[in-house]
């Protein structure tokens, strides 16, 4: 028996990819876009050691497809982030892959064409290109780790990191999330368990050694320091909310029994709106209403919002496509993301005035 007939025998092909490094190079970070990652991921930390009073909102598209229609939501986006700027960080969402529950589009990464032609090197290049402009235009950026070797790619680009419900309790999540530059928030699992989120932070706090790809390419054994700023993010499973006042009390419990900060970021999709995207301005009302009436472990909300509301399936005839509607999860509009915005500041402010 040869070596050949044991290995690889369900792998048709090994692509090359450029580098890091050689990414890095083709579009280097401009000093700009270093600042605001700098700044944000400065103030991202100050709220969640309680020295910045401000909420932070993880706002954008379910995903990326579209850079054109990207670009003309993170320029509204900006400017509201300096209308809103006195009560609230705003964080573009900028997801590049989607974890499946079977098969599908797995995001812009991966299939940036989206013909099944899965030219991941251009994708990652088309990725690196995309956060650079958002962080030019003075937006920070949001994105789930999925791939543990993206973030060599995208990770300098990057303020804020979600580790999804399918993901809290990998291993391999926890030790990349370890090693991450940003702040990380882990999901509660799908059935709505918070104690997979809670061991995740634990685990990422701790340092780690596990084989990963350094800059020049190269398969290395990373070592890392841990990561302090793992928080928990609630967004309901099982079928149910728990961005509820009781739910959200258990949490704040769970995490100071275990000796943890008591930061909770609240998803006001997924399983907290059912799914249905119209129901995130009830839930952003609901968890705004917390913090005005005197919740402290709240420090940061999540919403799926597009240019139009929705979704969309991708159809054969890719020039269908509706401009600026989602792919994957619906979401709501731009004009109810400018409303639920401004209802929730103009809650907090009053707050402040009290």
């Amino acid at each position: 028996m040869t070596q050949a007939a044991l290995e690889n025998i369900n792998v048709s092909a090994f692509d090359t990819m450029p580098t890091p490094e050689e990414l890095h190079a083709r579009l280097p970070l401009s000093e700009l876009a270093g600042d605001v990652v700098e700044k944000s991921r400065e103030t991202l930390r100050a709220i969640l050691d309680r020295k910045d009073p401000r909420l932070f909102v993880v706002v954008g598209p379910c995903s990326i497809h579209d850079p054109v229609a990207g670009l003309d939501y993170a320029r509204r986006l900006k400017a509201l982030q300096e209308e809103l700027s006195d009560v609230m960080l705003l964080v573009m969402r900028v997801y590049f892959e989607k974890p499946r529950t079977t098969t599908g589009w797995k995001g812009y990464i991966n299939d940036p064409y989206m013909d099944d032609s899965f030219r991941v090197d251009e994708g990652m290049e088309k990725a690196r290109r995309f956060l650079l402009d958002v962080c030019e235009l003075g937006l920070p950026t949001a994105t789930e780790a999925l791939d543990p070797i993206s973030p060599q790619y995208l990770g300098d680009l990057i303020a804020w990191t979600a580790i999804g419900a399918r993901t809290t309790e990998s291993q391999t999540h926890r030790e990349m999330s370890s090693g991450l530059s940003t702040p990380v928030g882990f999901k509660n699992g799908t059935d709505g368990d918070i104690s997979i989120a809670i061991n995740a932070i634990l685990s990422a706090s701790h340092p780690h050694s596990f084989l990963g790809l350094n800059g020049q390419g190269r398969v290395a054994i990373v070592r890392t320091s841990g990561n302090p700023y793992g928080h928990v993010v609630l967004r309901g499973g099982g079928d149910r909310p728990n961005y509820d006042t009781v739910s959200v009390a258990m949490a704040q419990q769970a995490l100071v029994k275990a000796k943890l900060a008591p930061n909770i970021v609240v998803d006001c999709s997924h399983a907290n709106s059912y799914k249905k995207p119209e129901l995130q301005p009830l839930v952003m009302a609901d968890v705004v209403n917390q913090i005005a009436n005197g919740n402290q472990s709240i420090v940061g909300v999540m919403i799926e919002s597009n240019l139009v509301a929705g979704n969309q399936a991708i159809p054969a005839d890719l020039s269908e496509l509706k401009y600026g509607c989602s792919v994957t999860d619906g979401c709501v509009d731009w004009d109810t993301t400018v409303s639920m915005l401004r209802a929730a500041a103009e809650r907090l402010r009053q707050k402040q005035a009290e």
